[in-house]
């Protein structure tokens, strides 16, 4: 045991007011204030952040990089498998002799758990992954068709009428246990992913469409803000809303506004329509069945527009020169900031792998620097026609 001895006090005394002194100098000779202090190098920016050399104050924020870059449009594709099997995707890059990068697939609510799976699949494939997240049993529809006696028509009404997926049941908080667990897994991915919820509203073909299975006016603007509105609670920041019609089909089929959720709800408009078939089953352009539908939208929104579903049937023979006016045509559009194309052969063979014709003239169109676009997890949507 150490004895202290006057001395050794003294000593330590010392020692204790020497500490002091450099403690208290301390911030006098290493801050960056203070007159007659050494100048401090900048600190070391922040991820996204530019410190230039000598300059005070915080550092500079570099803007996000945008998906797709200004001026410029994405190439998409769904298919009959989506994300289960790739095989047709890898047969319609081939034609196309580029990537797509963007996947649409669709899900059902009735079986449609979440599947993180799912999405990493095609995140992995370099594609932003677009849920078509559908509040309906599909079995039904599936049901209908096999009723070889049936006129579409039938089928409609048949496949639309699913009283449990009325419209009032969603707004209501009847599946929010549900859109629940879908919030919190998509949260969990950690990339932007989007979604195109109940789509082709202003139709009568699905359980959603205000004009089918008892639903009621204002009831599907009820039912997107709802569901809207939980994820955001949930924290699913991560997801782009896309709210796509059925491009117009005649005059009548007007007043998009009266389903629109509004701009603070929707970060992409869209819209659905097919050369080939119904009233565009005559030659139509991409401006004779999109053009009425996109300036109507115009009218009540600014956020930028996909076409979320497209195809060419070759009934008529002009599938090739549909697909080459149609991406001619796009750059027109500023405000098009993607197409998604229909890879399916349903009902009609929509594929650009039908024919050489097909697959050759989609080529040479997406050869064009306007849809030379890559797609990576670190990018940010584009919801602004002014970034």
């Amino acid at each position: 045991m150490v004895r202290l001895t006057r001395p050794r006090v003294l000593v330590l005394v010392v020692a204790a007011v020497l500490l002091a002194y450099a403690v208290a100098l301390a911030p006098v000779t290493t801050s960056g204030g203070g007159e007659g202090a050494a100048p401090r190098p900048p600190a070391a920016a922040e991820s996204g952040a530019v410190v230039p050399a000598g300059a005070d104050g915080p550092p500079l924020q570099l803007a996000p990089e945008l998906f797709p870059p200004a001026g410029k449009a994405f190439v998409g594709v769904m298919t009959d498998k989506g994300p289960y099997d790739f095989t047709a995707v890898d047969r319609f890059a081939a034609a196309a002799r580029r990537e797509p990068q963007v996947m649409l697939f669709g899900v059902g609510w009735e079986s449609g758990t979440f599947d993180r799976v799912l999405f990493d699949r095609i995140k992995d494939r370099g594609m932003l992954p677009m849920l078509g997240w559908e509040p309906w049993d599909y079995q039904a529809d599936r049901a209908a068709r096999k009723q070889k006696k049936l006129t579409a028509r039938q089928i409609d009404r048949l496949r639309s009428t699913q009283p449990r997926y009325r419209l009032s049941r969603i707004a209501g908080g009847e599946f929010d246990g549900y859109l629940r667990s879908w919030a919190e897994g998509v949260k969990s991915l950690g990339y932007p992913v989007a979604i195109r919820f109940a789509h082709e509203m202003n139709g009568d073909w699905y359980p959603w469409c205000e004009k089918a299975n008892g639903n009621r006016p204002g009831e599907y603007v009820e039912a997107w803000r709802h569901v809207h509105d939980l994820f955001e609670r949930a924290g699913a920041t991560n997801v782009t809303w896309v709210w796509s019609p059925n491009a117009r089909w005649s005059k009548t089929t007007a007043n998009l506004a009266q389903f629109y959720p509004g701009d603070d709800y929707v970060d992409w408009v869209g819209t659905t329509g097919y050369y080939g078939t119904g009233a565009w089953s005559r030659y139509s352009s991409f401006d004779a069945i999109f053009g009425p539908t996109i300036a109507e939208i115009r009218t009540f929104s600014r956020r930028p527009l996909v076409v979320t579903e497209t195809g060419a049937s070759d009934a008529g023979g002009h599938k090739a020169q549909w697909i080459r006016e149609t991406f001619r045509t796009l750059p027109k559009h500023r405000d098009v900031i993607g197409l998604i194309w229909f890879e399916v052969d349903k009902e009609k063979d929509w594929r650009i792998v039908s024919s050489r014709a097909a697959s050759t003239a989609f080529a040479q169109s997406v050869a064009a620097p306007h849809y030379d676009v890559r797609w990576s997890p670190e990018l940010v949507p584009r919801t602004d026609l002014d970034e």
